[in-house]
């Protein structure tokens, strides 16, 4: 295989953990409205959009809203989540993440953020993670959702790289086909069953190491 010259990895689940935020603003939402909203139910959200995810709940407490209604709901929840991370703290960064860094740094690699979120540079600035990244792909920047290729794309360009010299890490199958479809190799991060489209899959970036670099 080629050289490696860039790592790009997915902020949510990957890096930090803040599907337990959204989980949180879901469920506050849901008994707000006047019924309960299990993990169960909130497993149909991963990787879904926000007004999708919010049809989801409102599916499970039997409720229909007009659009207009939902929208206000959306922010709501939206502004929930918000205040949530920004109580966040370095403390919160995934085990190995920081180990993993450095040894990559000690390389030359170069570490690109690519991510859906809108808030990631809310989660970074908590973290004390920004410092690490020479490049930061959000949604913010970004029309299409994975698995289309874009933020994966942007990233390389960014860190003026070949995607062939990048290699991702995500823990969601949509951005597992993203990496592929952007000509990318790819460690997955968490369940080899659903992961298993990626090069590689470890349970977490504490089982990361230079040398498994060479997929």
């Amino acid at each position: 295989m080629g050289t490696i010259r860039a790592c790009i990895f997915d902020l949510d689940g990957v890096v930090v953990d803040t599907a337990k935020y959204h989980y949180l603003a879901w469920k506050r939402l849901a008994n707000e409205l006047g019924f309960d909203f299990s993990e169960e139910h909130n497993e149909k959200l991963k990787g879904v959009s926000r007004m999708e995810s919010l049809r989801i709940l409102l599916e499970v407490g039997g409720i229909a809203l007009s659009m207009q209604d939902q929208l206000v709901l959306a922010d709501k929840k939206n502004n929930w989540y918000k205040e949530y991370i920004g109580k966040m703290t370095p403390e919160e960064v995934l085990p190995g993440a920081i180990s993993f860094f450095t040894e990559l740094k000690s390389h030359g690699i170069k570490l690109g953020l690519g991510s859906a979120s809108k808030n990631a540079s809310t989660i970074l600035e908590r973290t004390n993670l920004m410092e690490w990244f020479d490049a930061i792909i959000d949604g913010n920047k970004t029309q299409k959702a994975k698995p289309d290729p874009e933020v994966f794309l942007l990233g390389a360009k960014a860190l003026d790289t070949k995607p062939s010299e990048c290699i991702v890490f995500e823990d969601a199958e949509a951005g597992i086909e993203a990496a592929l479809n952007a000509g990318m190799r790819c460690v997955g991060i968490g369940d080899p069953r659903i992961l298993g489209k990626a090069n590689l899959v470890v349970a977490g970036l504490h089982e990361m190491k230079f040398e498994k670099l060479t997929l």
